[in-house]
C-alpha cells in the first residue's frame, strides 16, 4: 500500500500548485491533505484501474471553511464527457446523477454531499459513469478502504478554522 501512498501524493501535487500542503495521512487507497493560503483539506483518491489519458482521474472529498463548504464531493472523470451525457455515482445499492462540466462532476447539492458521504462511509467501492466525446461509456470505479479515515483526518484537518 506504500506505493499506492505514494502514487497518491504525486496526483495531489499534480492536480493543483500549493505552496504549504500538508499532509494528514495516507489511509489505505485514500491521502488527505490540508493547504494553508487558502485554508482548504480534502480526501482523495484514484480510480482503481486506469489512469486516464491527458490527466489523472480522482474522486475527493472536500473542506473549505472560509467558503462553509463542508464534505462537498468532487470526481475528475477518466475522459472527456459527451456534452449531453448524465453522469452516475453508484455506491453500494444507491445511485444519484450528478452534475458536471466535460471532464468534471459533482453532487447537485450539499444535501445530497451528505448522503454520499454517508454512504461512502459504510462501502467497499463506488463508480461514477458516463459516455465519452466517443460515444463509449465508461466507469470509474474505486475502492473506499481507507475512505472514512481519510475524510476524517480532512474535517478534523479544518476544524480549527479560526
Amino acid at each position: 500500500m506504500k506505493a499506492a501512498g505514494l502514487s497518491m501524493a504525486c496526483v495531489v501535487l499534480l492536480a493543483a500548485p500549493a505552496m504549504a500542503r500538508d499532509t494528514l495521512g495516507v489511509f489505505e487507497g485514500w491521502a488527505a491533505f490540508r493547504d494553508a493560503q487558502p485554508l482548504r483539506c480534502f480526501a482523495i483518491a484514484e480510480p482503481a484501474a486506469g489512469k486516464g489519458g491527458k490527466w489523472r482521474p480522482f474522486s475527493s472529498i472536500s473542506y473549505w471553511p472560509q467558503n462553509r463548504v463542508r464534505g462537498q464531493f468532487h470526481a475528475r472523470l477518466s475522459r472527456e464527457r459527451k456534452v449531453d451525457a448524465k453522469i452516475y455515482l453508484t455506491v453500494d445499492d444507491r445511485r444519484w446523477e450528478l452534475t458536471g462540466g466535460k471532464y468534471d462532476a459533482w453532487a447537485p447539492s450539499a444535501l445530497h454531499d451528505s448522503y454520499i458521504l454517508a454512504k461512502i462511509r459504510s462501502a467497499r467501492s463506488m463508480s461514477i459513469a458516463s459516455v465519452g466525446v466517443n460515444g463509449g461509456a465508461f466507469a470509474d470505479t474505486y475502492r473506499l478502504s481507507g475512505a472514512a479515515t481519510a475524510v476524517d483526518a480532512a474535517a478534523l484537518g479544518c476544524a480549527k478554522s479560526g
